[in-house]
């Protein structure tokens, strides 16, 4: 009779769905990461937000770049005959665009990566906290396709025509394969410059600025073979208004290939202590939010708490 009882009881309380069932392995885990995201989220919003914003400002003078100095509709073209010179030309404004995201309030706080494969890379190399990463890399996936959409309300159908057509990364006249060996091969140098010189006090104010000559470079001398890109966000933003999506797989994967493998072949040499911060600008006045031990950067939470 007291088995029956309590079985009574306990069936009185599953009906109610106010029993006290422990809750299983997958649904604590589910609580754990949700409460992580969470958390991250709320601390690190701005960020993210940042890291949208600065792809967004790449894109819209990538844009602009693009359609004045190659729509037939404005005088660049006619006046500079020369692509390699307007090319020339197009690559000081990315790159100075870069170095001015860089060097930015957003850029020192947020470490101006605005490239899902850099965020990934430090993600590897330990200094980005996983939830951090993944807001990232969203939030730049979305900057992307935001700074495209901008320029076309801008700057309408000039942005759509067939010499610009939304300043889109397709292969060139040497083929897809070509491409791909591009974009890794300028994917590695950039991460290789970035881990070599950020992670020297006495070099790392310099960073910026060497991400601005590689750009420049890259856009004269490798746009006819790939189309430069070294972004998965920057080529997701120009193929979802053009609708062109040709060889996009290599554009994921050759810039992602490229930069974890530099990452991993410093790591190798260097080692963990050799990787200071994720920052590609160490301005001590603005909060570090990175896994970081660069020195006079200051954190929210010590790195020692976030192991």
């Amino acid at each position: 009779m007291v088995t029956e009882r309590r079985g009574c009881r306990i069936n009185a309380c599953l009906a109610r769905g106010n029993y006290p069932l422990r809750p299983t392995t997958s649904e604590t885990n589910l609580h754990a990461w949700s409460t992580a995201a969470r958390d991250a989220f709320n601390q690190h919003w701005r960020l993210y937000i940042f890291e949208g914003a600065e792809l967004a400002i790449f894109m819209i003078s990538a844009c602009f770049a693009t359609v004045y100095l190659f729509d037939p509709g404005f005088p660049a073209l006619h006046l500079i005959p020369s692509a390699a010179v307007r090319r020339l030309l197009m690559g000081v404004a990315m790159g100075a665009t870069a170095v001015l995201i860089i060097h930015s309030p957003m850029g020192k706080r947020s470490g101006a990566h605005f490239n899902p494969a850099i965020t990934l890379s430090y993600l590897r190399l330990g200094k980005i906290a996983r939830w951090d990463g993944i807001f990232y890399v969203v939030f730049q996936f979305v900057g992307g396709v935001f700074g495209v959409a901008v320029s076309a309300l801008v700057l309408g159908s000039s942005l759509a025509a067939p010499t610009t057509d939304y300043a889109v990364t397709i292969p060139g006249r040497y083929g897809t394969a070509a491409a791909f060996f591009a974009e890794l091969f300028m994917s590695s140098l950039l991460m290789g410059v970035v881990l070599w010189f950020s992670n020297r006090p006495s070099l790392a104010n310099y960073t910026g600025y060497l991400v601005g000559v590689l750009i420049s470079m890259y856009v004269l001398f490798f746009a006819p073979v790939s189309g430069f890109s070294i972004n998965p966000a920057r080529t997701t933003g120009s193929a979802v208004f053009a609708n062109v999506w040709t060889a996009c797989w290599l554009y994921f994967t050759a810039p992602l290939l490229g930069m974890m493998s530099a990452a991993e072949i410093y790591l190798r040499i260097y080692g963990p202590a050799g990787v200071l911060c994720a920052k590609l600008h160490p301005d001590a006045r603005y909060l570090c939010p990175f896994i970081c031990h660069y020195p006079l950067h200051r954190h929210r939470i010590e790195p020692a708490a976030e192991g």
